[in-house]
């Protein structure tokens, strides 16, 4: 249900309340006044200048990210490297064929020596005349140092689909600061303390791992310590706040490693009884295609959300399928993809739906979870159509993987 007026509305500091019945709602126009008129009076021109830095903040953002793409696009292609540059010292494939095939000096009688011989000087040949030599005469030199060879590369123009995306980002950013009030304004300001900083460190722990700039490993030191520098700057590193995470960072490991080694004797004691060769042969008896037993393994994960986890579908189911996949041709990946998204659905199922239970916990108190669960129903819709646009596409998903790894 919808919050009551009471609590959607975003009290204002006495400064943005000022400006807003003095001089107008919208925010950067009403402080561009303040700033160049004489209705500034009674503000202080620090705090002016303060608010103004935070209202074109988006601007500032969006013109570095249309400047960054603008320089990728029109940047000169790199120089083409001399092939018959060698390293210091080192010695060409000619020079090494020379010394190996020396022949001996030619004899008197030999061709080779009556070629050598001296011959009677030919009549030199005319001067040329002035008119071949203007040409020459007319070309102007080269400046000391320049690779006439290899020219320098001219940039590249923008293409049409960058000024198209720009002025469609304008546009939206004129529409942005359209209705960017006082109100928005201040729910920007706690956006910039709150979730900006969380997001640019998710950004950049996940984009260094997917650009490949990082390791994972390497990835998640620099989510620790930007983790640690967040708190620093909110004010909650302490004792108690490290001891904290490191209990949780050792729970956490201990939990994923104990699902490896539960799953790896599930696995192993499931083969070791026969139980694996009588679902593979239960499985082949059927005579499925690989879409009918792809069809059947989604179902029965999707099933099986509903009254478990995702932990206990990976330790007791996966070990069942997996070893099925090399009977149909399934690439291995693919399938871990589809099993990835469809557990998703785990967390939104009931009865045994985390998420929900997490909403619950933050939710105002008159949200039931019987609300919550019905809000749950579109999404899990969306996450069933997601997992049929996989299956019918699978480069959605097998991209990136084949371009990073292959």
């Amino acid at each position: 249900p919808p919050l009551p007026l009471a609590e959607r509305e975003v009290p204002l500091p006495p400064l943005q309340q000022r400006l807003r019945d003095t001089i107008g709602t919208r925010a950067l126009p009403a402080l561009v006044t303040a700033l160049k008129g004489k209705r500034n009076a009674a503000i202080p021109t620090g705090q002016l200048m303060r608010q103004f830095g935070i209202a074109v903040l988006p601007a500032l953002v969006v013109a570095l990210l249309m400047g960054s793409i603008y320089a990728g696009v029109t940047a000169a292609p790199p120089a083409a490297v001399d092939s018959t540059l060698m390293e210091l010292g080192a010695q060409s494939s000619d020079d090494a064929a020379g010394l190996d095939t020396l022949a001996p000096p030619p004899s008197e009688d030999s061709p080779a020596a009556a070629a050598a011989t001296p011959s009677v000087p030919a009549t030199p040949a005319a001067p040329p005349t002035p008119a071949a030599e203007a040409p020459q005469a007319d070309a102007a030199p080269s400046p000391p140092g320049a690779d006439t060879a290899n020219p320098p590369a001219t940039a590249p123009q923008a293409p049409n689909w960058f000024w198209i995306t720009l002025a469609v980002v304008c546009v939206a950013m004129l529409y942005f600061y359209w209705r960017f009030d006082f109100a928005r304004m201040e729910i920007f300001k706690q956006l910039l303390s709150s979730f900006f900083p969380l997001a640019v460190l998710i950004l950049a722990v996940l984009g260094s791992i997917v650009f490949g700039l990082a390791t994972p490993t390497e990835a998640a030191a620099v989510g620790a310590l930007g983790g640690a520098l967040l708190a620093a700057a909110y004010g909650q590193l302490n004792y108690g706040v490290v001891k904290e995470s490191v209990f949780l960072t050792a729970k956490t490991s201990a939990m994923v490693c104990w699902l490896f080694v539960g799953s790896s004797i599930f696995s192993a004691a499931f083969a070791l009884l026969g139980g694996q060769a009588l679902v593979e042969q239960w499985v082949m008896s059927l005579d499925l295609t690989p879409l009918q037993f792809m069809i059947l393994a989604q179902v029965i994960i999707f099933l099986l959300g509903w009254p478990l986890e995702w932990t206990e579908i990976i330790i007791i189911f996966m070990p069942i399928f997996v070893p099925l996949l090399d009977n149909f041709g399934i690439d291995p990946l693919f399938f871990g993809l589809l099993v990835a998204l469809n557990l998703q659905t785990a967390f939104l199922s009931p009865p045994v739906a985390m998420a929900a239970f997490y909403l619950k916990g933050v939710a105002p108190p008159h949200v039931t979870l019987n609300q919550i669960f019905g809000g749950m129903l579109p999404f899990m819709a969306i996450q069933v159509v997601a997992l049929v646009l996989l299956y019918m596409f699978p480069d959605i998903g097998l991209w990136l993987p084949r371009v990073l790894y292959q």
